[in-house]
């Protein structure tokens, strides 16, 4: 019997969701090692009470998404977090501090009549634990294939857990230090090829902190390229604000 798959939209603007529908190539060799049950971006079937494995995406920021959580990790063998919105809040956790006040400025007068039971945003992986992880704003296809196949394979979790320094040294990449640019590939997760930085852009850590980075040293390294941490700090938050880890 194949796995029965459910992907679970939280809070995002469906990038990820999206890029998971760009596998042409390899989509129909997916397909035909799942049971595709439920996916809102692809239909309109309902979701099912009993299935395999979840694909979550998107950010924590209603009591309904933290119930839908709790439920999948009960009844589902294998859980994926996929993208930085599931994964660290991403940009959605940037409100995060303010639920309140954003309804305000965006509703002004009527802002009462918008009283949604918010929550701070958040990532699926502050709510329960996930099995595997597919970073990124968006997601590479190719990685999301290769953890998908991890976990229908029963492999353990590969996301890599080095810095993506390293990556721009086999690319030969110019670093963005030497050109008084602030760039997070010493303490991001490494596993995207370094593609922002090979393109000409500085890395804003949309992986998340690399488990073996060292950030004693990169807040030397920061400091003695005269930058200021809190400016670095800001940075980083960008898809990083409800990560536990920080710089």
């Amino acid at each position: 019997m194949a796995p029965r798959v459910v992907v679970l939209s939280l809070a995002s603007d469906f990038g990820c969701q999206l890029q998971m529908t760009n596998i042409e190539d390899d989509l129909l060799a997916v397909l035909g090692r799942i049971e595709l049950t439920y996916w809102q971006l692809a239909s309109s079937m309902r979701m099912p009470d009993e299935y395999d494995v979840a694909i979550v995406e998107g950010a924590v920021t209603m009591p309904e998404h933290v119930e839908l959580l709790l439920r999948a990790r009960e009844k589902a063998s294998i859980v994926i977090a996929v993208g930085a919105c599931a994964m660290n809040g991403g940009i959605p956790a940037l409100a995060a501090d303010s639920v309140a006040g954003s309804r305000d400025a965006v509703y002004g007068p009527d802002a009462p009549r918008f009283s949604l039971d918010a929550l701070p945003p958040r990532g699926a992986t502050s709510v329960i634990d996930v099995d595997y992880l597919v970073p990124g704003c968006p997601i590479d296809t190719s990685e999301y294939l290769d953890v998908l196949s991890h976990a229908l394979l029963g492999m353990r979790d590969h996301t890599p857990i080095e810095p993506m320094c390293a990556s721009c040294k086999v690319d030969e990449n110019v670093c963005f230090f030497e050109s008084d640019q602030i760039c997070l590939g010493v303490v991001t997760r490494s596993g995207c090829g370094a593609r922002c930085v090979t393109l000409g852009r500085p890395c804003t850590g949309c992986r998340g902190l690399a488990p073996d980075a060292n950030l004693g040293s990169a807040r030397t390294v920061f400091a003695e390229h005269g930058y200021d941490l809190a400016e670095v700090l800001a940075t980083h938050r960008i898809y990083n604000s409800s990560e536990e880890a920080t710089l």
